[in-house]
């Protein structure tokens, strides 16, 4: 489908740090060689954060109307996503028909709920209201529909609206929905009270029916399979540290100081993944139970690729108490020895019973 999607993403970045070379170099392609007359397949939910997410993030720190208008049109190449007797989106586009493929019979939680914040910048940015109107009956149908215990369920049914699997999860499949609304909130200068009563309500579910304490003291929250936890935490998940952080200071005065306390309490629970870990990388789910914590006990789940939601909470937390270890533990990750990580590979690949 679309190539580039690395450039487009890391505009800002390179605009930010004042690599303007590099910068140029990624403006230039993005003016000759990003072209929206492509055929394929990809995916909407990428296609929005990554692609639209970037060409609005330059516009906005630099003002160049070629950032503004590829990100319009990319996004009016959207909107027959939303054709569908909900107007839940399906999650997988193709450029070549418009259409849209058939990727399972459900749209998924995390995809469909994560274009608000984009979409009302498009409206802002080109004067037309579908874009708004398209994500506003998203939060429509949510609020409409049945949730059980206050819980969002990850897959839904873009044709009836109901809840195809009771699996309920803060991390993969369910994540960004629950960040979009915390940030849909304090994007619209604190005026968006239905994505802040969406938010707490959502948080009081998952802090009831979803939060754990291990044995050892470690917080996490769990993930719900039709009323049965699974004791585990994705790497996705740790994004949540951050997230209850930036929200704790909106949240009713008698939970404020309790929701800086979970932020923290989830962020060290996640630090220790990644301390608990040969490499000292953490892996890309950890469980608590047979008397191991916050350890990957699968193969399958044994592995590191580059995920940022660990360090983005410490730079949350950073950023609220200055607390000098949350520094010192995005340093750790960073300064990992390559030669460390090849000698535990050996280590496994002797003895593949080592699954940590």
């Amino acid at each position: 489908m679309f190539d580039g999607a690395t450039i487009i993403d890391s505009l800002d970045t390179l605009y930010l740090m004042e690599l303007q070379d590099e910068f140029q170099e990624a403006k230039a392609w993005v003016e000759e060689n990003f072209h929206l007359n492509v055929s394929g397949e990809a995916s909407l939910f990428e296609v929005n954060i990554r692609y639209i997410g970037g060409l609005l993030s330059a516009f906005y720190l630099t003002g160049e109307e070629v950032f503004r208008i590829k990100a319009i049109k990319l996004g009016e190449k959207l909107l027959p996503a939303f054709n569908t007797p909900t107007g839940i989106p399906k999650g997988v586009v193709n450029f070549k028909s418009w259409g849209w493929a058939m990727a399972g019979s459900s749209s998924i939680l995390a995809e469909f709920g994560s274009l608000h914040l984009e979409f009302l910048h498009l409206t802002e940015l080109s004067g037309n209201q579908v874009f708004a109107e398209k994500v506003r009956n998203i939060r429509k149908v949510l609020r409409k529909i049945d949730k059980p215990f206050g819980l969002y369920p990850n897959f839904l049914s873009p044709v009836s609206g109901n809840w195809m699997q009771h699996h309920v999860s803060v991390g993969g499949l369910g994540d960004s929905f629950y960040e979009y609304l915390i940030k849909s909130w304090l994007m619209s200068a604190k005026t968006d009270v239905e994505a802040k009563d969406m938010y707490y309500e959502a948080l009081e579910a998952i802090e009831t029916h979803l939060l754990n304490v291990s044995p050892g003291g470690l917080t996490y929250i769990a993930e719900w399979r039709g009323g049965i936890l699974d004791h585990k935490m994705g790497h996705l998940a740790c994004f949540s540290g951050g997230m209850i952080a930036l929200g704790a200071e909106d949240a009713k005065e008698e939970k404020r100081a309790r929701y800086r306390e979970l932020a923290a309490q989830i962020t060290k629970t996640c630090h220790e993944s990644y301390a608990r870990s040969d490499t000292k990388l953490g892996p890309e789910a950890f469980w608590f139970n047979s008397g191991r914590e916050a350890v990957a006990t699968q193969l399958s789940e044994s592995y590191y690729i580059l995920r940022p939601e660990v360090v983005e909470s410490y730079m949350y937390l950073w950023r609220q108490t200055h607390d000098p270890i949350y520094r010192e533990w995005g340093w750790e990750v960073v300064t990992v020895s390559p030669g460390e990580i090849l000698s535990n590979r050996s280590r496994f690949l002797r003895d593949p019973r080592r699954v940590q």
